[in-house]
Parts: structure tokens; C-alpha cells; sequence
């Protein structure tokens, strides 16, 4: 039997992806799994979809707004009280730029420090992590001036086929919003999942024990 696997689908623009990814992260019941996130582009999956953005269905605009708070309030998670103030931003830049991070010498491990950084950044400081200039210093925090520059320039052209590569593949495991989690358990069964509402299920088909009472609120 192998390890468990989890991929998670993100962009930067979810909070929900946010609270998905700081979830699977940092929450012990996860720890044994092989985790790999993907960067999208969630405005791409969307439209391929015909699904209508929460922000524009009416009450729902509203509802999402409690949701999220609830669940980062619940697991703990980092999170600005008012929404950051140009929600929801264009995050082709940044995703492309995620993408090539992907491409570098320990490419997950690059990434993931590169979400940690811009997860909190816009989730939590309210950071308008899209304008180039802000994008561009919280990559120099990561890389040298030189590196940040490279993946800046190379995001145009091997970024966007890249993103758009993942898009397609988030699409046809079935994605039509985020989180969007593809679960495959030790006997090599795969399953998706959308939402941080149905993590209970991912944590059932993995075999995982759920560790924290955080985890009782979820079936």
C-alpha cells in the first residue's frame, strides 16, 4: 500500500484556497500525506464552467463573507476581518509567476514559500499583492533581485502557457471552482473534492485520523 496523496488546486484570489492550503500546511492530520499544490487560474476555470462568481449572486455576495471568517476563525487561521480592499484582484501576473517558481531547483518547496508569503500578504495585511511593484518586492524577499527579475520576465511567455496548462488539468480533474482537492488513498483510488466544507470527506477516502476538535464541526 502507498502513502496517501493529496493535490490541491489554488489561486491566490480564493480565501478559500487560502484557508484549504493554510489547513493542509499546518494541521497535524495531514502530516502523512503527499501533498502538492498546483497554481491556476480560477477566473479561467469559471468561465470555461458558465459558473457565476459568489460576489455577483445576490445574498451569496454576503454569505461567503461569514463563511470565511467562520472557518478561519475555527482552524486557526490567519485572516483580515474586512475583506481586502480590491477584492477580488486579477492574479494572472502572480499565477504565472507562482508557475515558474514550479519550474525552479526544488520547485514545491519554492512554492509553497512563495504562497506562504503571498497567501499572507493579501489575506491577512491586505497587500494588493497583483500590482507589479508589490508583487515584485515579496518575490525579492524570497529570491535575490536578479532571480525576481528572471521570473517576472519569464512569466509572460513559459508562465502563461504553464498556467494555462494547469487550468486545463484542474478542469479536467473535474474543478469547477476552489478548492478543489484530488485525493488518492493507499489503494490507489482517486477521488475529488470541492470545498473546505467537505474536507471531512477527503480526511475519510485518505484513511487520515482527524487530529484537533476543530475537525468535529466537519462530517
Amino acid at each position: 500500500m502507498g502513502q496517501p496523496k493529496l493535490t490541491l488546486y489554488v489561486d491566490t484570489v480564493s480565501p478559500f484556497a487560502y484557508e484549504a492550503y493554510h489547513i493542509l500546511r499546518h494541521n497535524p492530520t495531514f502530516h502523512r500525506c503527499s501533498i502538492q499544490y498546483i497554481p491556476i487560474f480560477l477566473g479561467g476555470v469559471m468561465k470555461a464552467c458558465g459558473n457565476t462568481p459568489p460576489i455577483n449572486i445576490k445574498n451569496k455576495d454576503k454569505w461567503i463573507n461569514i463563511e470565511r471568517l467562520r472557518w478561519a476563525h475555527l482552524f486557526n487561521i490567519p485572516m483580515t476581518t474586512p475583506m481586502p480592499p480590491n477584492f477580488p484582484p486579477l492574479t494572472l501576473g502572480i499565477m504565472r509567476a507562482l508557475c515558474v517558481i514550479t519550474t525552479l531547483e526544488g520547485g514545491q518547496e519554492m512554492l509553497i514559500k512563495a504562497l506562504d508569503k503571498l497567501y499572507a500578504a493579501y489575506w491577512v495585511d491586505c497587500i494588493a499583492t497583483h500590482l507589479p511593484e508589490n508583487l515584485s518586492a515579496i518575490l525579492t524577499s524570497l529570491f535575490d533581485e536578479e532571480v525576481s527579475k528572471k521570473i517576472i520576465e519569464v512569466a509572460a511567455k513559459e508562465g502563461k502557457a504553464i498556467l494555462a496548462n494547469n487550468t486545463n488539468k484542474a478542469l479536467e480533474d473535474g474543478a469547477f471552482g476552489l478548492p478543489w482537492f484530488v485525493a488518492e488513498n493507499e489503494e490507489g483510488v482517486k477521488e475529488c473534492f470541492w470545498g473546505v466544507d467537505h474536507l471531512g470527506q477527503v480526511i475519510e477516502h485518505l484513511g487520515l485520523e482527524r487530529k484537533g476538535k476543530e475537525w468535529r464541526s466537519l462530517l
